[in-house]
C-alpha cells in the first residue's frame, strides 16, 4: 500500500482536487484493486489495514425522486428508512447504478462524496464522529482518502443523521 500526503500528489481525482483547493489535511491512500473482489469497501479496508467501521462506503439513493448520497461504514449497510428520514422524504430506494455513475462522474465501486459532477444531498452516518478520521473513496477503485469526518461533512454539506445499520 502506497500513502502519499496531500503535498506529494500528483494527477488528483475531483475529489482530491476539492480537497486540496479546500485546503483540508488529507491523506490519499492506494492499493491493487483486485476485481474479483466481493466487496470495494471490505477490500478497502484489508488492504489499508484499516477497521472496517473506519472506511465507509458512499452509495447513492433515490429520495422521493431525487438522488442523495449516503456514505456509511462498509461494516454494515444502509438503512433506506432512516435515510429518507434524515433529509425529510418519505421512501427511499437504491438508485440506479448507471444513473448514479453519470450524474456523479464516478464509476461504481470509486464514487467518491466529494468533488461529484453535480452535488447532491449527502447524508454520513454519524457513527463517522466516534472517529478522528475516516476514509472514503478518492474517486477510483483503489484509491481512498483519509479525513476528519468534520471536514468530509463541511465540504459535502452532510447532515449527521444514524443511517447505517450493523
Amino acid at each position: 500500500m502506497a500513502k502519499k500526503s496531500k503535498k506529494q500528489q500528483s494527477g488528483g481525482t475531483p475529489a482530491t482536487v476539492t480537497l486540496t483547493a479546500a485546503g483540508v489535511d488529507f491523506t490519499v491512500h492506494s492499493y491493487d484493486h483486485d476485481p474479483g473482489h466481493p466487496s470495494y469497501g471490505e477490500e478497502a479496508a484489508e488492504a489499508m489495514g484499516v477497521s472496517p467501521d473506519r472506511v465507509f462506503k458512499t452509495l447513492v439513493a433515490d429520495v422521493d425522486g431525487t438522488l442523495t448520497v449516503a456514505v456509511v461504514p462498509v461494516a454494515g449497510s444502509l438503512d433506506l428508512k432512516a435515510l429518507a428520514s434524515a433529509v425529510g422524504g418519505k421512501r427511499a430506494a437504491m438508485a440506479d447504478p448507471a444513473l448514479a455513475e453519470r450524474t456523479t462522474g464516478y464509476v461504481r465501486g470509486g464514487i467518491s462524496p466529494l468533488g461529484q459532477r453535480k452535488r447532491l444531498a449527502t447524508v454520513l452516518d454519524d457513527s463517522a464522529t466516534t472517529h478522528p478520521t475516516i476514509c472514503v473513496s478518492a474517486g477510483r477503485r483503489g484509491l481512498e482518502v483519509e479525513l476528519s469526518p468534520t471536514d468530509l461533512a463541511a465540504l459535502t454539506g452532510a447532515v449527521l443523521a444514524p443511517i447505517g445499520r450493523g
